[in-house]
């Protein structure tokens, strides 16, 4: 890559998105809302080809699909390609993304929860409903999640589909993502518009945290390739972890911080604020 490339993709990672008063209205109704043409087709390519290096360098799921778990037939689940890689860092830093964050939740800036690639085979199974924020031991609703196809979507691949206004009501919330998770999302789909449809290359999604979401199986031939960020408002505050998960994710991803202060560790860097 040339020096003048690597400077072009530097600023479009940074340069702000046209987010229109509409979108923020609509994220805010119904959880979630998909964005056009926030990432170049060049920028997908470069970040998207080490990303998939370091997901195949650090992936440690090899057993044969027949002999996995629902949740291990998801997906190949990376975390924190940020802290492997400098030139993944500067992706997952971008204050275009982060900045979109801020402005659909509304906050004043945005810490870094973790970022996760998911990488669904291609004979990858379902991704059951659940809602993420059952994992994070976090007080405030203030979450989203910025989901990065790295290549065009279609039906066949899996998209994300949402269950839209999902996250004003508590069904599910004591859930793990599970088949479990799933009967009972599909038995409550009738009190929620389902929206599920392709990503064109660039497309990205935001959703709140505790939206309810799922993908279908991957039928294309080819892996479904996808990076996420999960976003908090920099003024969350870290609470009791209520389950197993949320212990391990203190201890994880929020450094052990003392519950009732703010994740603002060395692994919960401030990527963008007013």
């Amino acid at each position: 890559m040339t020096v003048l490339n690597k400077k072009y993709f530097e600023e479009e990672l940074a340069e702000s998105y046209d987010l229109t008063q509409d979108a923020i209205a609509f994220y805010n109704e119904f959880g979630y809302v998909k964005l056009k043409d926030v990432l170049s087709a060049e920028i997908l390519s470069y970040y998207g080809s080490l990303i998939t290096d370091l997901v195949f360098k650090l992936n440690k799921l090899t057993k044969p699909m027949e002999e996995r778990t629902t949740y291990e037939r998801a997906f190949l689940q990376i975390m924190n390609l940020w802290r492997e890689n400098d030139e993944v860092k500067e992706f997952v830093f971008s204050k275009r993304l982060a900045k979109i964050a801020a402005d659909l939740m509304q906050v004043q800036g945005v810490r870094l929860y973790h970022d996760q690639a998911l990488y669904k085979e291609s004979s990858g199974g379902i991704t059951p409903w659940h809602a993420d924020q059952f994992y994070w031991p976090l007080s405030s609703p203030k979450t989203v999640t910025v989901w990065i196809p790295l290549q065009k979507t279609s039906m066949e691949m899996g998209p994300l589909a949402f269950a839209e206004k999902s996250h004003t009501v508590e069904i599910g919330r004591d859930l793990e993502i599970s088949d479990e998770s799933e009967a009972l999302m599909t038995a409550q789909l009738k009190q929620f518009a389902v929206n599920e449809t392709p990503f064109d290359l660039g497309e990205v999604s935001f959703h709140a945290g505790w939206l309810f979401h799922r993908a279908g199986a991957n039928v294309s031939g080819s892996a479904r390739k996808v990076m996420t960020m999960i976003y908090m408002d920099k003024d969350q505050q870290i609470t009791e972890p209520r389950n197993s998960y949320q212990q391990a994710d203190w201890e994880t991803w929020l450094s052990s911080k003392t519950v009732g202060s703010n994740p603002d560790g060395a692994l919960n860097p401030l990527l963008f604020s007013y």
